[in-house]
């Protein structure tokens, strides 16, 4: 068989490569995959893996055709940790047609909308995790771990060295760029800071990232956890997203004005509006879990601190709203948490962003004060959803995120999340019997 024509099968003859994860992400952001060797690689370049997309959280039934994986040979990243093993993510086809309902493409669309209005987006992601125990108890794995301002803590960091650093390694090996670690707000909590990049591939990186975490913790006899809020009296776990946009060829950054405000372009903010605008129904998919509004409900943790914010607002460098300006040419949304879809994260940004371009929208003057505190002077400031279910509710609405990120998505997104808040609303909780039974 002709393999000159296989990136793939190249890329894996180059690199010791025998066995290659084919995958996607679904809905909810689970990763699927199939282990395909090297020998076989070339026919699936060409027609794909089949997966059946029922078995996913896709909104599919059984009776659905064969959904096929198609690789991105951009995508390919070796395992660091198992150099036999290369990982590709994939873009899904059924009956010849590519699939709308697969956040990847979402993401794409988005992409080739930017394009064609001469913009390109590029971000940068801050994913937080905690370091477990594997025991059965849902604990941290460091017990020394246990100051009340763990922020920074330099003995927390050095005992967990051996993980960080193997994880630096790698990263180094992927040549993401690595810039910075450190143990954050809370007991057990980590962070690895890379470069950013355009926005899909940042996408793919960050998914990867999950997978490499999880990996080399489980290797090390932990449990690497990105549940937006494991414990409640510690600051949850969120995914920042650094934002800027660029020209088609990435040489001038549109976002960058050395005599705007803040060191800001008119077009970021236009861009920062449009997200504004569309926060309340951006919630359920940046905040994709039951568990993630116990993040963004504005309780301090037992440091003081909050760092999620609880309403629609823009300030400079502030963390306690839900965007921040820290420097010129770019903005930080900090509203995300650890569950979200790496591809909708950045699919959803953009969206609503362009919107704003195209809009002309203005977001009105900051909010320059802590916004975990009341607003001074009488202003109200709108709240950001308290639960999934009214997420949701907002995002179904939504007739402008309908039709930017695709009616298929929308509505298969939102019937499988209200699936999964009806199965939260059968679970008979331990706080219902305790609060309940003597009624």
């Amino acid at each position: 068989m002709d393999r000159t024509l296989s990136p793939l099968h190249d890329f894996g003859v180059k690199n010791g490569i025998r066995f290659f994860l084919v995958s996607y992400v679904d809905l909810l952001g689970v990763v699927r995959s199939k282990l395909v060797p090297l020998s076989a690689i070339q026919t699936m370049e060409r027609t794909g893996a089949g997966f059946a997309g029922y078995a996913a959280h896709f909104l599919m039934t059984a009776a659905d055709s064969d959904m096929l994986a198609v690789p991105d040979v951009t995508s390919v990243m070796k395992l660091p940790w198992n150099v036999e093993v290369a990982w590709v993510a994939s873009d899904l086809y059924m009956n010849g047609v590519l699939v709308q309902q697969s956040p990847r493409q979402v993401l794409k669309n988005q992409i080739e909308k930017a394009t064609r209005l001469g913009y390109r987006m590029k971000t940068g992601v801050e994913c937080e995790f905690f370091l477990l125990s594997n025991d059965s108890e849902v604990q941290t794995a460091d017990l020394k771990d246990k100051t009340t301002k763990p922020c920074y803590d330099q003995g927390a960091l050095m005992r967990n060295y051996k993980i960080i650093s193997e994880l630096c390694d790698h990263m180094k090996t992927l040549g993401w760029k690595l810039y910075q670690a450190d143990h954050e707000d809370g007991n057990g909590q980590f962070e690895l800071n890379w470069e950013y990049d355009d926005c899909l591939a940042t996408a793919d990186k960050h998914t990867f990232f999950k997978f490499m975490v999880k990996s080399v913790a489980e290797k090390h006899g932990c449990r690497a956890t990105f549940m937006p809020k494991p414990f409640l009296n510690k600051t949850g776990n969120g995914a920042h997203c650094h934002v800027s946009v660029w020209d088609t060829t990435a040489s001038t950054n549109l976002f960058l004005d050395a005599h705007g405000t803040l060191g800001l372009a008119s077009l970021a903010y236009n861009f920062i509006a449009g997200v504004l605008e569309n926060a309340e129904a951006l919630v359920s998919i940046l905040n994709p879990t039951v568990n993630s509004y116990k993040r963004i409900d504005g309780h301090t943790t037992m440091s003081g601190s909050s760092w999620a914010p609880c309403s629609v607002s823009y300030t400079g460098n502030n963390r306690t709203h839900m965007i921040r300006i820290p420097d010129a040419g770019r903005f930080e949304l900090r509203l995300a948490d650890g569950a979200v879809n790496p591809y909708l994260l950045q699919a959803a940004i953009l969206a609503s962003g362009l919107d704003g371009i195209e809009r002309n929208l203005n977001p009105g003057p900051r909010s320059d004060w802590n916004g975990h505190l009341p607003a001074p002077n009488g202003i109200v400031l709108r709240t950001l959803p308290t639960t999934l279910l009214d997420a949701l509710r907002k995002l179904s609405g939504s007739q402008f995120l309908r039709q930017a990120l695709g009616e298929e998505f929308t509505t298969s997104y939102v019937e499988v999340q209200m699936e999964r808040w009806r199965s939260y609303s059968r679970h008979l909780s331990q706080w219902e019997l305790d609060n309940t039974l003597d009624c």
